[in-house]
Protein backbone atom coordinates (compact mmCIF):
# COMPACT_ATOMS: atom_id res chain seq x y z
CA UNK A 1 0.00 0.00 0.00
CA UNK A 2 1.30 3.22 -0.94
CA UNK A 3 1.38 4.63 3.08
CA UNK A 4 3.77 1.31 4.09
CA UNK A 5 6.09 2.95 1.18
CA UNK A 6 5.49 6.37 1.81
CA UNK A 7 7.20 5.12 5.71
CA UNK A 8 9.56 3.41 3.96
CA UNK A 9 11.22 6.12 1.78
CA UNK A 10 10.61 8.72 4.59
CA UNK A 11 11.60 6.83 7.72
CA UNK A 12 8.93 8.51 9.94
CA UNK A 13 5.53 7.46 11.17
CA UNK A 14 4.37 11.56 11.74
CA UNK A 15 5.00 12.71 8.07
CA UNK A 16 3.78 9.14 7.02
CA UNK A 17 0.10 10.23 8.62
CA UNK A 18 0.01 14.02 7.91
CA UNK A 19 0.77 12.38 4.22
CA UNK A 20 -2.77 10.90 5.31
CA UNK A 21 -4.77 13.76 6.39
CA UNK A 22 -3.33 15.62 3.11
CA UNK A 23 -5.35 13.73 1.33
CA UNK A 24 -8.46 14.50 2.67
CA UNK A 25 -11.06 17.16 1.41
CA UNK A 26 -9.56 20.60 1.71
CA UNK A 27 -12.58 22.65 0.71
CA UNK A 28 -13.61 25.92 3.01
CA UNK A 29 -16.71 26.95 3.70
CA UNK A 30 -18.47 28.56 6.40
CA UNK A 31 -20.24 27.04 9.30
CA UNK A 32 -23.19 28.88 9.52
CA UNK A 33 -24.61 27.96 5.92
CA UNK A 34 -24.83 24.33 6.50
CA UNK A 35 -27.27 22.37 8.57
CA UNK A 36 -25.57 22.50 12.00
CA UNK A 37 -26.70 18.43 12.86
CA UNK A 38 -24.53 17.49 9.81
CA UNK A 39 -21.59 18.64 11.10
CA UNK A 40 -18.99 15.73 11.11
CA UNK A 41 -16.17 15.99 13.80
CA UNK A 42 -12.77 15.12 12.92
CA UNK A 43 -9.99 14.92 15.67
CA UNK A 44 -6.30 14.39 15.81
CA UNK A 45 -3.39 14.16 18.06
CA UNK A 46 -0.15 13.21 17.44
CA UNK A 47 3.11 13.13 19.27
CA UNK A 48 6.34 11.57 19.54
CA UNK A 49 8.64 10.46 22.28
CA UNK A 50 11.63 12.08 20.60
CA UNK A 51 9.80 15.48 20.01
CA UNK A 52 9.06 17.98 23.06
CA UNK A 53 5.72 18.94 21.45
CA UNK A 54 2.37 17.23 20.94
CA UNK A 55 -0.35 18.51 18.47
CA UNK A 56 -4.07 18.67 18.53
CA UNK A 57 -5.55 19.31 15.56
CA UNK A 58 -9.68 19.89 15.15
CA UNK A 59 -11.20 19.96 12.09
CA UNK A 60 -15.51 20.25 11.57
CA UNK A 61 -16.69 19.03 8.11
CA UNK A 62 -19.85 19.11 6.59
CA UNK A 63 -20.96 15.65 5.73
CA UNK A 64 -18.93 13.67 6.48
CA UNK A 65 -15.22 12.71 6.93
CA UNK A 66 -14.14 13.94 3.38
CA UNK A 67 -16.51 16.79 3.84
CA UNK A 68 -15.77 20.43 2.79
CA UNK A 69 -13.89 21.92 5.95
CA UNK A 70 -15.81 24.23 8.27
CA UNK A 71 -14.57 27.82 9.16
CA UNK A 72 -16.24 28.47 12.49
CA UNK A 73 -18.27 32.01 13.07
CA UNK A 74 -19.50 33.33 15.74
CA UNK A 75 -20.99 31.89 17.99
CA UNK A 76 -19.98 29.14 16.93
CA UNK A 77 -16.23 28.50 18.76
CA UNK A 78 -14.43 25.50 19.96
CA UNK A 79 -11.58 25.67 22.66
CA UNK A 80 -9.52 22.94 24.90
CA UNK A 81 -9.39 23.17 28.60
CA UNK A 82 -11.58 26.22 28.80
CA UNK A 83 -8.73 28.39 26.09
CA UNK A 84 -10.30 29.74 22.75
CA UNK A 85 -8.46 28.11 19.71
CA UNK A 86 -8.46 30.16 16.16
CA UNK A 87 -8.70 29.29 13.35
CA UNK A 88 -5.86 28.47 10.57
CA UNK A 89 -5.96 27.05 6.85
CA UNK A 90 -3.89 25.36 4.27
CA UNK A 91 -4.06 24.57 0.59
CA UNK A 92 -3.59 20.78 1.90
CA UNK A 93 -5.81 20.84 4.66
CA UNK A 94 -8.69 23.44 4.50
CA UNK A 95 -9.19 25.18 7.65
CA UNK A 96 -8.73 23.27 11.31
CA UNK A 97 -8.11 24.54 14.71
CA UNK A 98 -4.65 23.44 16.04
CA UNK A 99 -3.04 23.83 19.25
CA UNK A 100 1.09 22.73 20.37
CA UNK A 101 1.16 21.81 23.78
CA UNK A 102 4.46 20.18 25.60
CA UNK A 103 4.38 16.13 25.70
CA UNK A 104 4.66 15.83 29.52
CA UNK A 105 2.39 18.82 30.96
CA UNK A 106 -0.10 17.29 28.38
CA UNK A 107 -0.29 14.57 30.09
CA UNK A 108 -3.80 13.72 31.45
CA UNK A 109 -7.40 14.64 30.69
CA UNK A 110 -8.48 17.01 28.70
CA UNK A 111 -11.83 18.33 27.40
CA UNK A 112 -12.68 19.83 23.66
CA UNK A 113 -16.10 22.26 24.33
CA UNK A 114 -17.61 22.77 20.56
CA UNK A 115 -20.20 25.14 20.26
CA UNK A 116 -22.19 25.51 16.74
CA UNK A 117 -24.07 28.21 15.66
CA UNK A 118 -27.41 27.43 17.04
CA UNK A 119 -25.52 27.85 20.55
CA UNK A 120 -25.69 24.42 21.27
CA UNK A 121 -22.64 22.60 22.95
CA UNK A 122 -20.54 19.53 22.58
CA UNK A 123 -18.16 18.29 25.07
CA UNK A 124 -15.85 15.63 24.49
CA UNK A 125 -13.39 14.50 27.42
CA UNK A 126 -10.00 12.53 26.09
CA UNK A 127 -7.01 11.56 27.86
CA UNK A 128 -3.73 11.64 26.70
CA UNK A 129 -1.12 8.36 27.78
CA UNK A 130 2.33 8.44 25.79
CA UNK A 131 4.49 5.82 26.05
CA UNK A 132 8.12 5.23 26.36
CA UNK A 133 11.38 2.82 25.38
CA UNK A 134 12.35 2.44 28.93
CA UNK A 135 15.87 1.78 28.41
CA UNK A 136 18.49 2.99 25.54
CA UNK A 137 19.06 0.19 23.25
CA UNK A 138 22.81 -1.44 22.15
CA UNK A 139 24.41 0.40 19.25
CA UNK A 140 24.90 -2.80 18.06
CA UNK A 141 22.29 -5.62 17.87
CA UNK A 142 22.98 -9.34 16.90
CA UNK A 143 20.59 -11.56 15.50
CA UNK A 144 18.46 -12.83 18.67
CA UNK A 145 15.28 -12.51 20.42
CA UNK A 146 15.49 -8.83 21.46
CA UNK A 147 13.25 -7.71 24.69
CA UNK A 148 12.15 -3.79 24.31
CA UNK A 149 10.74 -2.39 27.82
CA UNK A 150 8.00 0.31 27.23
CA UNK A 151 6.00 2.46 30.08
CA UNK A 152 3.02 3.79 29.66
CA UNK A 153 0.88 1.17 28.51
CA UNK A 154 -1.96 -1.18 29.94
CA UNK A 155 -0.94 -4.45 30.76
CA UNK A 156 -1.82 -5.79 27.98
CA UNK A 157 -1.57 -3.23 25.04
CA UNK A 158 -0.93 -3.58 21.82
CA UNK A 159 1.47 -1.39 19.25
CA UNK A 160 2.59 -1.49 15.88
CA UNK A 161 6.30 -2.59 14.85
CA UNK A 162 8.08 -0.96 11.71
CA UNK A 163 11.58 -2.60 11.47
CA UNK A 164 13.44 -1.10 8.36
CA UNK A 165 16.83 -1.57 6.85
CA UNK A 166 18.56 0.75 4.25
CA UNK A 167 18.12 -1.40 1.51
CA UNK A 168 14.59 -0.80 -0.37
CA UNK A 169 14.22 -4.49 -1.95
CA UNK A 170 13.97 -5.57 2.29
CA UNK A 171 9.81 -5.58 3.19
CA UNK A 172 11.16 -5.43 6.69
CA UNK A 173 8.92 -6.04 9.55
CA UNK A 174 5.27 -4.01 9.74
CA UNK A 175 2.76 -5.96 12.15
CA UNK A 176 0.47 -5.20 15.26
CA UNK A 177 2.03 -6.99 18.44
CA UNK A 178 1.03 -7.64 21.90
CA UNK A 179 3.06 -5.59 24.60
CA UNK A 180 2.41 -7.66 28.53
CA UNK A 181 3.73 -6.00 31.00
CA UNK A 182 5.45 -3.38 29.25
CA UNK A 183 7.72 -6.30 27.23
CA UNK A 184 8.00 -6.30 23.72
CA UNK A 185 9.99 -9.00 22.14
CA UNK A 186 11.33 -8.22 18.51
CA UNK A 187 12.41 -12.16 17.41
CA UNK A 188 15.06 -13.09 15.75
CA UNK A 189 12.96 -14.14 12.86
CA UNK A 190 11.99 -10.49 12.63
CA UNK A 191 15.96 -9.51 12.58
CA UNK A 192 16.35 -12.05 9.85
CA UNK A 193 14.64 -10.32 7.64
CA UNK A 194 16.59 -7.31 7.16
CA UNK A 195 19.84 -6.77 5.57
CA UNK A 196 23.18 -6.33 7.99
CA UNK A 197 24.00 -3.10 8.60
CA UNK A 198 21.62 0.14 10.10
CA UNK A 199 17.87 -0.84 11.01
CA UNK A 200 14.94 1.87 12.77
CA UNK A 201 12.92 0.24 14.77
CA UNK A 202 9.48 2.52 14.86
CA UNK A 203 7.14 1.80 17.25
CA UNK A 204 3.62 3.38 17.29
CA UNK A 205 0.22 3.01 19.32
CA UNK A 206 -2.93 4.64 17.13
CA UNK A 207 -6.14 4.81 18.41
CA UNK A 208 -9.29 5.81 16.52
CA UNK A 209 -12.54 5.81 18.35
CA UNK A 210 -16.13 7.30 17.65
CA UNK A 211 -16.70 11.16 18.84
CA UNK A 212 -19.13 10.24 22.09
CA UNK A 213 -20.67 13.12 22.58
CA UNK A 214 -21.52 14.83 18.62
CA UNK A 215 -23.66 15.94 16.17
CA UNK A 216 -26.41 13.01 14.20
CA UNK A 217 -23.12 13.26 11.81
CA UNK A 218 -20.73 12.03 13.95
CA UNK A 219 -17.04 11.94 14.18
CA UNK A 220 -13.73 10.48 15.08
CA UNK A 221 -11.17 11.11 17.33
CA UNK A 222 -7.89 9.73 16.28
CA UNK A 223 -4.98 9.16 18.76
CA UNK A 224 -1.26 8.15 17.16
CA UNK A 225 1.93 8.10 19.63
CA UNK A 226 5.15 6.79 18.29
CA UNK A 227 8.71 6.16 19.04
CA UNK A 228 11.62 5.91 17.18
CA UNK A 229 15.17 3.73 17.74
CA UNK A 230 18.24 2.94 15.31
CA UNK A 231 20.72 0.21 15.60
CA UNK A 232 23.23 -1.59 13.77
CA UNK A 233 22.01 -5.53 13.14
CA UNK A 234 25.09 -7.98 12.90
CA UNK A 235 25.32 -10.94 11.76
Amino acid sequence: MMWKQWIKRTGTIATAMFFLMACNNAEIGNGADVKQSAIYFDYYLTGEEETENVILRLQYRFAGPNGTTLLLTAPSQVTLDGVLLTADSSKMNGVYYEIMKPREAFTGEHTIVFTDHDNNTYTEKFTFSPFSIKYNLPDTIKREDLVINLDGLQQTDYVTILLTDTVFTNSGVNRVDTVKNGELVITKTDLGKLAPGPVYLDLFKEEETEIEHGTAEGGRFNKVFSARKAFFLMD
